[in-house]
């Protein structure tokens, strides 16, 4: 049943070949991601009460079908911290081409990863990790497995980083929780063997994880292309 409700979602998306990310933050949930709590606001007042609800600083998203890079184009604001910035970003944001609302949501610190897959013609779903958010291009901080993955899978990808001290605990600082992490990849590597007919990539970044837990800040799903 749970499955049939996230092939739903793929399949409601199916004529836009992507996935907005109110939905693709609504399928991780359903397969049993920890996502950030979120609301897609049509209205300044929406927006404004849900802010209120969570506590600000908060993070706003446009939400259209015409945006699939949200922040090439200005689409994304971290930090929002009052009702005057967050009802000068909603004015903003809703002015750009096919707004179908702004997703306001709680803002997160920790160190920013991403996870990710493509479905390779010869070898199927690909896994990749690694160093996330903006820096991902500068940086290119990121190892590879074929899926489906294991335990072994996930500390081997984690060693083979770079980066690797900083999830582990650096100078003092606390690493992110592995266990939390490697339950991450672990369902995501399941989810992508399972949606794999239905999907071309998935890219989760930023995944922000502390000592505590990892949770999915933004998703894009790109959808199977019809031949």
């Amino acid at each position: 049943m749970l499955m049939e409700e996230i092939r739903d979602i793929l399949l409601g998306s199916k004529g836009l070949g992507w996935v907005l990310e109110p939905d693709a933050k609504r399928l991780l949930r359903l397969a049993g991601f920890e996502v950030p709590r979120f609301k897609r606001a049509f209205s300044l007042e929406a927006a404004l009460q849900f802010a209120e609800e969570i506590g600000y600083p908060v993070v706003a998203k446009i939400v259209s079908p015409k945006v699939l890079h949200k922040t090439d184009l200005g689409g994304v604001v971290v930090g929002i911290g009052g009702d005057m910035e967050l009802t000068e970003t909603f004015q903003r944001l809703s002015a750009m081409e096919g707004f179908a609302g702004m997703l306001v949501e709680e803002m997160l610190s920790g160190l920013e990863l991403i996870v990710g897959a493509t479905i390779d013609y010869q070898f199927g779903p690909v896994i990749l990790m690694g160093i996330g958010g903006t820096g991902v291009e500068i940086y290119g901080d990121t190892t590879l497995r074929m899926a489906p993955l294991i335990e072994r899978d996930v500390r081997s990808m984690v060693k083979c980083l770079k980066a690797h001290k900083l999830l582990e605990g650096y100078r003092g600082s606390q690493g992110v929780d592995m266990s939390a992490l490697t339950r991450l990849l672990l369902t995501f590597s399941s989810l992508i063997m399972e949606l794999e007919e239905m999907i071309e990539s998935v890219d989760l970044n930023p995944v922000i994880c502390d000592s505590k837990r990892c949770v999915v800040a933004d998703a894009r799903i790109m959808l199977k292309r019809e031949e």
